[in-house]
């Protein structure tokens, strides 16, 4: 993706093409004192929540379906008669092709209008859901790419949510509305276990996909009635080199990593990992001196956003390893049923739920400094909590080690993405959402992959307690590597600064 543009899809000073229930603000920018212009939306929609209700349906069904898997592999295991390693593909796969599609959101955005690629995006994720649902029971094939399908959706959905936020939403308003995606964004990796949980209990692993197509179908209307045309279509040279590069590298990186846990560093391992890394150097070489590339990742070089993005980058692998564990430990650890899994892991769902809600109001009054400290050392709690349970463990142990975790890692996780984003320019922002949230899918997909492999790993190290303490055992050495992530954020929560979103406004 390189010569594809270094000017961002976000309108210049508000000047934008009058889209549908959009008004473009240049005028009343520019006839307005600069502190007040500065709070105004640079696109002006009269109900900007409904403007995203297909952005945040879409986006959240995306992010639910990431961990509603987990508590399905060891039913879709025995269906398809397939081992562990072969059915972490349903999770690496998906996170696999939205690690591809997410550096191509931003150019997308130049060529298309963002309410028909937002249609496109939902209208794949109802196919994709469906082709799963009913894939036949002797073809896992069918059903890992009805899922990868599903993964084109949520690659658009994702990075669209963040960046029309910036559009709609007045300065002084973003926090309260990334609290809300942050709602989003954390809520439905917490809440699809639950839900997978209840739906297997009741149904089987199919009622799971239709249950997908339902809510996409929702979201689809949704966006056909609300959603707007955000950006200015620029339309500008696409190139070639890039977009092999971008394929190559963030594919082949991903697919590195999750191979490592069925054949090991073998040599065509090897040299997956070390082509998909040289492709990540020669794109991200490209980008950084062409005049127009896909993804000015210049953005990077200013210090308040590269903090921001490492602490969120971290919190979210917090997120996918520990929700990728704990429900395999609770059934095969502990020996609970599928169903009341997902009841154990409800309470944490609905605290991630308040805390998301009120951390981006927070963020807006006291900044992003003491949050994200406070929220990564109650996540460090809650991992530690988790490391230390057995196969004896109460469930009401493991709730309050999971309500714990759930209220440190979207009070950390809010507060860090607005803080990222606010520091940038305005020409800047769509390319920040989609570093932002590149990083997150591919981190994700080879945190997964690492999660999967230390499973293994310490289930194998394991020789004495039975196959129940050899699954926790495994499982610690994941949450190890948790802890390890909530640490490193930690340390990098230092360089934050102060500011409010309402002091970055006063700046713009």
């Amino acid at each position: 993706m390189g010569s594809a543009m270094s000017q961002s899809t976000a309108p210049e000073n508000g000047n934008l093409k009058e889209a549908e229930g959009a008004k473009p603000q240049s005028q009343q920018q520019n006839a307005a004192p600069a502190g007040h212009g500065a709070l105004k939306a640079r696109v002006d929609v009269k109900h900007p929540n409904l403007t995203m209700l297909g952005l945040y349906l879409g986006a959240f069904l995306g992010m639910l379906s990431e961990t509603a898997m987990n508590i399905a592999l060891p039913d879709l295991m025995t269906s398809f008669h397939i081992g562990s390693g072969t059915a972490q593909w349903m999770v690496v796969g998906y996170m696999l092709v939205i690690g591809i599609v997410l550096p191509f959101t931003s150019l997308l955005l130049k060529w298309i209008p963002s309410k028909p690629l937002l249609l496109f995006a939902l209208s794949m994720f109802f196919i994709g859901s469906l082709i799963s649902g009913f894939a036949p029971g002797n073809s896992f094939a069918i059903l890992l790419a009805g899922r990868m399908i599903q993964g084109i959706s949520t690659g658009l959905a994702l990075p669209m949510m963040f960046s029309v936020i910036l559009e709609v939403f007045p300065l002084n308003k973003i926090g309260a509305a990334m609290g809300t995606a942050g709602l989003v964004v954390m809520f439905a990796p917490a809440i699809g276990p639950t839900l997978a949980g209840a739906l297997i209990g009741a149904f089987s692993w199919r009622a799971i996909f239709f249950f997908f197509a339902a809510v996409a179908l929702v979201a689809f209307v949704c966006a056909a009635i609300w959603m707007v045309n955000a950006y200015k279509l620029t339309k500008p040279h696409i190139d070639l080199l890039s977009c092999i590069t971008s394929i190559l590298g963030f594919g082949g990186f991903v697919l590195g990593v999750s191979l490592i846990s069925d054949f090991g560093f073998s040599l065509p391992v090897i040299a997956i990992l070390v082509i998909g890394i040289l492709a990540i150097a020669c794109y991200s070489y490209r980008q950084l001196h062409m005049n127009n590339p896909v993804i000015d990742l210049h953005a990077l070089g200013i210090r308040q956003f590269t903090v921001g993005a490492l602490i969120v980058m971290m919190n979210f692998g917090i997120t996918l390893a520990t929700m990728y564990l704990m429900p395999q430990e609770l059934q095969n650890g502990l020996g609970v049923k599928v169903a009341l899994t997902g009841l154990v892991m409800l309470p944490g769902g609905v605290v991630n739920a308040l805390v998301s809600m009120f951390s981006g109001r927070l963020y807006d009054i006291v900044g992003a400094k003491w949050l994200v400290r406070g929220g990564l050392v109650l996540s460090m709690i809650g991992v530690i909590l988790l490391m230390l349970a057995s196969p004896s463990s109460s469930i009401a142990y493991i709730i309050c080690a999971h309500v714990i975790l759930m209220i440190g890692v979207p009070m950390a996780m809010s507060p860090a993405q607005s803080s990222a984003l606010a520091s940038l320019p305005q020409q800047l922002s769509t390319d920040g959402s989609t570093i932002l949230n590149t990083m997150q899918q591919v981190v994700g997909a080879v945190i997964t992959a690492v999660a999967t492999i230390l499973l293994g790993a310490g289930e194998a190290s394991s020789h004495s307690g039975g196959k129940a303490m050899a699954f926790v055992t495994g499982s610690r050495w994941g949450f190890t590597f948790a802890l390890a992530l909530a640490i490193i954020a930690f340390i990098v929560s230092f360089g934050l600064s102060k500011q409010t979103s309402t002091d970055d406004a006063s700046k713009r």
